[in-house]
């Protein structure tokens, strides 16, 4: 897709279909369907209301694609872009009844994934200069974290795992339920497979020095300030990779970054999603 690494067309499909199905229902569009005749076309524009970065154009397109296999469809741009307030993101030539039908779900997807997309490039240009870089969570919306994922990609960012599924994270309740930090990772090592990482979650410098010699790929260094932050930092060295997660703010994000963390993971970009303004206007027949 565009520049950036391709998303799953069969999985693109099945959320638009169950966002369409969800809005049509067993009727349809009684509205559309009722004002505007079956042979009616038409040419609409999907704009940009505020400025911002681009992600998830051709989901958005595809949801009129779904509607209407003979729409015509022009990107102006490419996703990973960034776009000034008014500009064009979306022109579609096509059954009116389909782009009005459309319309809502295809803005709902774009606004939230744009809103993704600038926040993150947001925060990546506040890091700018230092090592760190600006990662996601799984706090995403349930459903939509491959498009949520996907737009932080797009804004500069990078994915933290992707579910339960693709990397070991060892957090605070895992360790307290195995009886320890230490029972924990041994537990870990003794289940899953060579090529599989581990990260283990601490919150204290006391828990980083028994973390130390057990040799995992990454730790976690979990809602702690900037000078614990630092010194954890300090102390790892290059054992492993470092990431600060946590409490961290568009505020904050500057001064850990100068801790020398290597990431920088953000539960905001994904739960508390700003969505961008964009709207669908039709051209005047």
């Amino acid at each position: 897709m565009n520049a950036l690494p391709e998303l799953n067309v069969i999985q693109i499909d099945r959320v638009i279909e169950g966002a369409l199905a969800e809005d049509l229902g067993s009727a349809g569009d009684i509205t559309t369907d009722a004002v505007i005749g079956p042979g009616h076309n038409a040419v609409a524009r999907i704009k940009a209301r505020k400025p911002g970065v681009l992600a998830g154009i051709d989901i958005a397109a595809r949801v009129f694609e779904m509607l209407d296999p003979a729409v015509q469809i022009d990107r102006p741009i490419i996703d990973g872009t960034a776009f000034a307030a008014g500009a064009d993101l979306l022109t579609l030539r096509g059954s009116a009844r389909a782009l009005l039908t459309g319309e809502r779900t295809a803005l709902n997807i774009l606004g939230r994934m744009c809103g993704i997309a600038t926040a993150t490039a947001t925060a990546v240009g506040a890091v700018a200069g230092t090592n760190a870089r600006i990662a996601c969570t799984r706090k995403t919306m349930p459903g939509l974290r491959m498009f949520d994922k996907y737009a932080v990609r797009a804004g500069g960012g990078m994915n933290h795992r992707f579910g339960l599924y693709d990397a070991v994270l060892i957090k605070d309740n895992h360790i307290a339920v195995a009886g320890g930090l230490v029972p924990a990772v041994n537990a870990v090592r003794a289940h899953a497979g060579h090529m599989v990482k581990i990260e283990v979650e601490v919150d204290t410098i006391d828990q980083l020095g028994e973390l130390m010699p057990l040799g995992v790929d990454a730790v976690l260094l979990d809602n702690m300030d900037v000078a614990t932050l630092t010194e954890a930092v300090r102390l790892v060295g290059a054992a492993m990779q470092t990431e600060a997660s946590g409490g961290i703010t568009p505020e904050t994000v500057k001064a850990v970054a100068a801790s020398g963390v290597d990431l920088i993971s953000i539960g905001w970009l994904t739960h508390s999603v700003e969505n961008l303004d964009v709207g669908l206007d039709f051209d005047q027949l």
